[in-house]
């Protein structure tokens, strides 16, 4: 659409207008749902049970969550299953009571991640293998 960038392929064309993929922005707004369910702001009636991980693992954050097991496909990549090794992985300091903080944290923890502007990357650091 802009001519000036005809020449550069899509991932410069992201860089140079300051968008972040299609892939980011679903895993981005992942997390902040998953935040939005784990902190009690949706109610717990109507959304996805999280269950929260027991573990005395130090790593990590305090809202760790158990990932449950699925033997197909079909509940591999459900919300509550493919969301939990992405915010297990979070440190603490991106945590906070604020939505709004969460989130301009979480764009600050990950503002070096080459998902942001190359669809063919994946968040680095998750130990997510899908």
């Amino acid at each position: 659409m802009i001519p000036v960038f005809k020449k550069y392929d899509y991932s410069q064309r992201l860089k140079a207008c300051s968008l972040p993929t299609l892939h980011y922005r679903r895993i981005r707004g992942d997390m902040i749902e998953t935040y939005k369910i784990v902190t009690g702001i949706y109610d717990v009636e109507v959304t996805p049970k999280l269950y929260p991980a027991h573990s005395l693992v130090t790593r990590g954050n305090d809202l760790r969550l158990l990932k449950g097991r699925a033997k197909y496909d079909l509940r591999k990549f459900y919300f509550t299953n493919r969301i939990v090794n992405l915010w297990n992985s979070l440190p603490n300091n991106v945590l906070s009571e604020s939505l709004n903080v969460f989130k301009s944290r979480l764009d600050k923890f990950w503002q070096n991640q080459d998902v942001v502007y190359d669809y063919r990357a994946d968040i680095q650091g998750t130990r997510n293998h899908s």
